[in-house]
């Protein structure tokens, strides 16, 4: 390599090269080598030196900042064809493959297995034009990219921190913390300009301040001296910030002391979830409704459907009756953005389904076109799909109306919150059986003792978009549907 850049500089280096052999003669080996040489810079270039293709943290979801590489399913040297898996990436979603779009070979992994925090745009590998030497591929300067956290080490004993307080320009510079950074320098009252950043262009990480813990406390107090004076008491050091005080955190590797806790990592799963149900119960006007339905027909409705060996669930039937009720009272199937109030053409049912990784909804588009059987094997396909973090963008994007179900899990009722940008979301309660008095007909009207099947729905609406009334006849008409489940058209 450094040959052919010492030999690329024109017609001056090829005299030099001839009066070379001619002169001293070379030996046939060392012509050979020189040869190689002088045909890598003037008759291929690119093998000195190959222009790669960049792979970047693509955009996998509307509100995706950043991913993290779970695993490659290349590996270096691979050719690759558009279409192919390259490897997976942990959206604030779910575990999405990246499939390449262009032809070509991968020639260098700039962000290995278990690569966190991956910003978007940042480069994660390099690719090369087919027939080019992979391994030749010119590297640009990149961003570092955050690694797995590694197991916790023995502690190596550091040299006593410095308690003075660096002046000048870097201690006019604005600093980055991360908020647990944040937080471990608030409860112990630290200076953040003693804590040296390793994070990504200047972060200052939790692991920076509990070094600058560990080295601190490893610092031996100097013995004081004798005073003749009674001493005053001084008050305890509070935070500059104005932050209460909190317990502090445990150190990796070291026993918990009492008030102390472990810090948990958040997956982009959570810290999503987490923003989207603060932005919902801050921004949102939420109007709540309940309503008690008598699930007996649905209930005898699918003891017969399993008879003929078609198996559906009660949750197959709810989503079928929010759809037909959605269809009859399109002033419900609404949106709010930015501009206001937007009617939707399509009914999308989001229903909410448990993963490890935190709550996601896949989509049961077009709900009101599909037959009971069909929304029951699409529902047991999507969640199936979503337990696996293999769902799709376009299959937990873009749903109108959203259920939760809690009733399997023994909850009489409950009050969920409103996934934006839509309008409602649904929480569905267990079935309980209770001894009502009924009519025995319609034109009866001597009242009898039977049991009913009863259910407990809440339905959480955007005020702005749904009022108390529009809500209290969406839940009157969806009972209606799904205590005649023929009245929706189940079949």
């Amino acid at each position: 390599m450094a040959s052919c850049i010492r030999l690329g500089r024109g017609a001056l280096t090829l005299i030099t090269y001839n009066k070379l052999l001619s002169q001293s003669k070379l030996v046939t080996q060392s012509k050979h080598v020189w040869t190689s040489s002088f045909r890598c810079v003037f008759q291929s270039p690119s093998v000195c030196g190959v222009t790669p293709l960049n792979v970047q943290m693509p955009a996998l979801s509307p509100t995706m900042e950043e991913g993290n590489i779970v695993k490659w399913l290349k590996k270096e040297g691979d050719e690759v064809a558009v279409g192919d898996a390259l490897c997976e990436i942990e959206t604030d979603k779910a575990v999405v493959v990246l499939e390449s779009s262009d032809d070509g070979v991968l020639a260098k992994i700039l962000a290995q297995d278990g690569s966190q925090g991956v910003r978007l745009g940042t480069s994660i590998a390099l690719m090369v034009a087919e027939g080019e030497d992979w391994k030749q591929v010119e590297v640009p300067p990149l961003d570092p990219v955050r690694p797995a956290s590694p197991p916790p080490t023995a502690e190596v004993p550091a040299p006593p921190v410095a308690s003075r307080r660096p002046t000048g320009a870097s201690a006019l510079m604005p600093l980055r913390l991360s908020p647990a950074a944040r937080h471990i320098l608030d409860t112990h009252g630290l200076d953040p300009h003693l804590v040296k950043a390793t994070g990504p262009r200047g972060l200052i990480t939790k692991e920076d301040v509990l070094k600058l813990l560990n080295e601190r406390d490893k610092v031996p107090s100097a013995p004081s001296a004798p005073v003749t004076a009674a001493p005053t008491q001084s008050p305890p050091a509070v935070p500059t910030t104005g932050r209460p005080s909190y317990p502090p955190v445990s150190v990796p590797g070291k026993p918990g002391a009492p008030g102390t806790f472990t810090e948990i990592p958040a997956s982009n799963v959570r810290r999503v979830i987490a923003q989207r149900l603060t932005q919902s119960k801050s921004t949102i006007p939420h109007s709540y409704a309940s309503v008690e339905c008598d699930v007996s027909a649905v209930m005898k409705l699918r003891k017969e459907l399993a008879e003929e060996n078609i198996k559906v669930s009660v949750n197959d039937f709810i989503i079928k009756a929010v759809a037909a009720t959605l269809r009859e009272m399109p002033e419900v199937n609404v949106t709010w953005s930015a501009d206001g109030p937007q009617a939707l053409d399509s009914i999308h049912i989001s229903i909410a389904v448990a993963t490890q990784r935190g709550l996601i909804t896949p989509i049961i588009k077009d709900a009101a076109n599909k037959g009971l059987q069909e929304i029951a094997a699409t529902v047991k396909a999507l969640a199936q799909k979503a337990r696996d973090g293999k769902l799709l963008p376009e299959e937990y994007q873009g749903g109108s109306f959203s259920i939760s179900n809690l009733g399997m899990f023994g909850i009489s009722g409950f009050s969920a919150v409103i996934n934006p940008p839509q309008a409602c979301i649904l929480a569905v309660g267990g079935t309980r059986a209770e001894l009502r008095l009924t009519p025995q007909n319609q034109d009866s009207l001597t009242p009898v003792l039977c049991t009913q099947q009863l259910m407990t729905t809440t339905l959480s609406s955007d005020a702005r978009l749904v009022d108390d009334d529009l809500a209290s006849r969406f839940l009157e008409k969806f009972r209606a549907n799904l205590e005649r489940p023929q009245r929706a058209s189940l079949s």
